[in-house]
């Protein structure tokens, strides 16, 4: 969890610095070429301006979100946030593990997806043994969960 905190101060604190110190450069350097109404680089700026006022936004709501997140309250029998799922495909009759993670860290190549994803929705509040029907772009697809390791589990 320490780490989603880091990554998204770190593109707080990038942003910020964007936001009080390159942008109003960039503004003042516009209002030197005259006629605001007409001048595409103060618009182009202003629009940044407020594209990052929007994310910085969006970012402190997130980490607020991530810093609420009180693991001892996660269930020990079910699948959440930092649970390793291990699920039988039924179709295809493979074997596949996927940790499930806030969005900041989700990685599929690594088998780390987000809490969000279809799977990952389709996952929580599951035990080992039951099945699991998740709609994907690609269709339905059933899958039952073989093996449940908690987050719990995992810091013993």
């Amino acid at each position: 969890m320490e780490a989603v905190r880091k990554k998204l101060q770190d593109e707080i604190e990038k942003l910020e610095h964007e936001l009080n110190f390159k942008l109003p450069k960039d503004i003042q350097h516009a209002r030197e070429f005259g006629d605001l109404k007409e001048n595409a680089e103060y618009k182009a700026a202003k629009e940044r301006q407020t594209m990052v006022q929007a994310r910085i936004s969006q970012l402190h709501q997130r980490l607020m979100e991530v810093e609420s997140i009180d693991i001892s309250k996660l269930p020990k029998d079910r699948v959440a946030y930092g649970s390793t799922v291990t699920l039988f495909d039924l179709e295809k009759e493979e074997k596949i593990t996927y940790r499930l993670v806030t969005s900041e860290e989700s990685d599929p190549e690594r088998g780390h997806i987000s809490t969000v994803s279809p799977i990952g929705q389709a996952l929580l509040g599951r035990e080992e043994g039951d099945e699991v029907k998740v709609k994907t772009p690609n269709g339905m697809r059933s899958f039952e969960i073989s093996r449940l390791r908690t987050i719990h589990e995992d810091q013993e």
